[in-house]
C-alpha cells in the first residue's frame, strides 16, 4: 500500500515519442532510467511510466508497442530503486505484465474499464488510481460538455470505485483522479479545482495532474517549457483543497513548494533545515 501520510511526489516518465510536454526525450531505455534517476533524487516519492500518449488527438498504441516502450524502463527503475513504480495504462495485459516486472500501482486514465482491467487488477492486488475522461484522447477536446462538471466526475469515480469493491478491490487500494484536460475546458477545469474538497470528501485520496497543461499555458500564455510557474500555483491549490499526490514533470520545484506547504499548514513552524 502506499503511503500517504504526507503529500506525494508522483514524476511523470514518458517513454513515448509523442507526449504534449517531453515526447521522444525518454524513450529509450537508458534515457528512461537517467530521467528516473534525477527525479528520485530530486524528491520523487512515485514513478508513473507510461508507454501511450493521452494527450489530444494522441494516436492509439497497440499491446506489443506499450509494452516494447514500457517494460525495459519499468524492469531498471525496480532493479535500482526501492519506490513504487506506477503504469500508466489502460490495457489489462500491460497491467500484468508492468506489475511482474516492478511496478506496484495502475493509473488508468480510463478508470478500469476495458474488459478485464476491473478483474486484472483486482488478482494483483496492486491499489489503482481511476482517472475521469469524458470521450477519448483522440476526440474528448473536441466539445466537452457538462450539467454540473463537478457532480458528473464525482459520481463517475464514486460509480467506478463501487465497481472495483464488488470485483474484490479494496476501498484502501483506491485512488481518484479528476482528470484535468482530458474532455474539460479551462473553466471545467479551473471548477474542478476550486471544488476539490468535494471530491476529497468521498474519502478515496485525490491525485492531482495538472502540471504543463493546456489550461495552465491558456492562463498564462506560456509554451509547455515555460509552465513552471503556473503548474506550481496549481500544485500548491491542489493540495490546499487536499490532493494527496501531485502527479508533476518538474520535481524538484514541486518538492519545495510542498515543504513550504507543509511547514505553513502542517507543523505551523518555521521551515527546517534538510
Amino acid at each position: 500500500m502506499l503511503d500517504l501520510s504526507g503529500p506525494r511526489i508522483m514524476g511523470v516518465l514518458n517513454v513515448t515519442p509523442d507526449s504534449f510536454s517531453d515526447g521522444g526525450r525518454f524513450d529509450r531505455p537508458y534515457a528512461a532510467l537517467t530521467h528516473a534517476r534525477s527525479m528520485v533524487e530530486a524528491g520523487a516519492d512515485i514513478i508513473d511510466v507510461g508507454g501511450e500518449s493521452t494527450r489530444p488527438g494522441a494516436a492509439p498504441v497497440d499491446e506489443e508497442g506499450e509494452l516494447a516502450r514500457v517494460i525495459p524502463a519499468i524492469e531498471a527503475i525496480a532493479k535500482e530503486f526501492d519506490l513504487p513504480i506506477s503504469i500508466d495504462t489502460s490495457k489489462p495485459r500491460v497491467m500484468r505484465e508492468a506489475v511482474a516486472a516492478g511496478a506496484s500501482l495502475v493509473n488508468d486514465v480510463n478508470a478500469l474499464r476495458a474488459p478485464g482491467a476491473v478483474e486484472t487488477v483486482a488478482g494483483m492486488g496492486v491499489p489503482v488510481c481511476l482517472m475521469h475522461m469524458q470521450g477519448e484522447p483522440r476526440t474528448m477536446q473536441q466539445s466537452p460538455h457538462y450539467d454540473d462538471v463537478v457532480g458528473e466526475v464525482k459520481d463517475f469515480l464514486l460509480a467506478r470505485a463501487r465497481t472495483c469493491v464488488e470485483a474484490g478491490i479494496r476501498p484502501e487500494a483506491i485512488l481518484f483522479d479528476p482528470g484535468f484536460g482530458f474532455g474539460k475546458t479551462l473553466q471545467h477545469n479551473l471548477a474542478l479545482l476550486r471544488s476539490l474538497p468535494s471530491l476529497c470528501e468521498t474519502g478515496y485520496p485525490v491525485v492531482a495532474g495538472i502540471s504543463r497543461k493546456s489550461m495552465i499555458g491558456m492562463l498564462t500564455g506560456r509554451d509547455v517549457e515555460q509552465r513552471l510557474a503556473g503548474s506550481l500555483a496549481a500544485a500548491v491549490l491542489a493540495l490546499e483543497g487536499g490532493a494527496r499526490i501531485l502527479r508533476v514533470h518538474d520535481v524538484a520545484e514541486t518538492r519545495d513548494a510542498v515543504r513550504v506547504w507543509e511547514a505553513v499548514r502542517l507543523t505551523g513552524g518555521p521551515l527546517e533545515s534538510p
